[in-house]
């Protein structure tokens, strides 16, 4: 459907979510409002406010086909988004997702608006034959916590998580 001049492609998630596949996300969503979105979820996770890298970023990830996004809307005004990427699992002989940047702003929380995002892209990865979604969160964020377990997403009990800064 289209909302604010946004050519998603035809097709909704059953939980009243826009998404598109990479490369049929037009240069239009990368408006004020969307970037203005994720320079929301910058701020509150400790980024630079930068607008513009912001879009770039966005822009950059849709031209190179390495996201999906899901965005929901009160309205015509979106209210939070999500994104995919991606990637294959060697052990489980699979594709899998991981699940980035879940943010809805302050005036729509409480109301489902996360959930419904992360049931969308969850339905996504299943119609592509995902065998898991995966995502991380900061161990002290236990609101995040409470919202994924509420929702069926598992703890991982096995693995330690490592990154190598570069």
């Amino acid at each position: 459907g289209n909302r604010m001049g946004l050519c998603l492609q035809s097709r909704q998630a059953e939980h009243g979510i826009e998404w598109a596949y990479a490369h049929s996300m037009p240069a239009s969503l990368f408006s004020q409002q969307s970037s203005t979105l994720y320079f929301d979820v910058s701020l509150t996770k400790g980024g630079l406010p930068n607008a513009a890298a912001a879009r770039a970023f966005l822009l950059a990830r849709f031209n190179h086909n390495e996201s999906i996004i899901f965005i929901a809307f009160n309205g015509n005004e979106p209210v939070g988004f999500t994104q995919l990427y991606p990637s294959f699992s060697s052990v489980s002989l699979a594709r899998v997702y991981i699940l980035n940047d879940l943010f809805v702003n302050q005036p729509a929380r409480q109301k489902g608006v996360a959930a419904k995002l992360m049931a969308a892209a969850v339905d996504y990865a299943k119609s592509f034959g995902a065998v898991r979604v995966s995502l991380t969160t900061a161990i002290t964020n236990e609101i995040a916590q409470a919202l994924y377990e509420s929702n069926g997403w598992k703890r991982d009990e096995q693995f330690y998580a490592y990154h190598f800064s570069i």
